[in-house]
C-alpha cells in the first residue's frame, strides 16, 4: 500500500510540474556553498566548493576530470539514459542532459549505496534536488543536472529516474 501512495504523491508532483506552463531552458550548475570558510570556487558554467562545513557534513567535491554527457530520453522506443551504463574516474563528472520525454530526474536508491560513500554523492549531487541522493525534475530539452564523482571510492552506483523507473529508466555508474 505505501507503494502506491508514493507513486501517486509521484503522478501529482509530475503532473503539477508539467502543468506550470513556465518555460526554463537554462543549463542548471549546482553551487554549494562552504559555511565553515565561505569559500567558493567557479570554474566556467560550474561551480564548487572545498572544505568541510560545520557539523561535519560532506561538502561537494571538485570535479578534477572528464565531464561526460548523459542523455535523458522519453520516445516511442521507450524512456532511457544513452549510455545507461557509464565508466568514469575519481574526479570526473557527469552532465545528464534532457533530450526528449520528460520531466527526468537522476536518483541513486540510498540502499545500494555504501553508507561511507552516501554523504559525498549526496553532497555531489548540489543543491538543486527534491531528497537525499535525488536531483529535482528537469523539464525541458537542454536541461541538465551534473553529478560529480570527486572523493567518490571506486565501485558500481546504480541511478535512475523517478518518474520512469517503473519503465526500466536506470542505468549503472561505474568508479575506477
Amino acid at each position: 500500500m505505501r507503494f502506491y501512495g508514493f507513486a501517486v504523491a509521484v503522478g501529482v508532483f509530475t503532473l503539477g510540474a508539467c502543468a506550470g506552463g513556465e518555460k526554463n531552458t537554462a543549463d542548471t550548475t549546482h553551487v554549494a556553498v562552504d559555511t565553515s570558510s565561505a569559500t567558493t570556487t567557479t570554474t566556467g558554467a560550474s561551480s564548487t566548493t572545498t572544505g568541510t562545513a560545520t557539523g561535519g557534513a560532506a561538502t561537494a567535491a571538485p570535479v578534477t576530470g572528464t565531464t561526460h554527457t548523459v542523455n535523458m530520453v522519453g520516445d516511442a522506443k521507450g524512456y532511457r539514459f544513452e549510455p545507461a551504463n557509464v565508466t568514469v574516474k575519481q574526479g570526473d563528472a557527469i552532465k545528464f542532459v534532457v533530450v526528449s520525454g520528460g520531466p527526468h530526474n537522476v536518483a541513486f536508491d540510498p540502499a545500494t549505496i555504501p553508507p561511507d560513500v552516501k554523504p559525498q554523492l549526496d553532497a555531489n549531487m548540489g543543491t538543486d534536488k527534491m531528497g537525499e541522493l535525488s536531483s529535482n525534475m528537469k523539464m525541458n530539452p537542454g536541461d541538465a543536472v551534473t553529478v560529480s564523482f570527486g572523493k567518490i571510492k571506486p565501485g558500481q552506483y546504480p541511478f535512475h529516474c523517478v518518474p520512469h523507473l517503473a519503465l526500466n529508466m536506470k542505468g549503472v555508474i561505474t568508479v575506477q
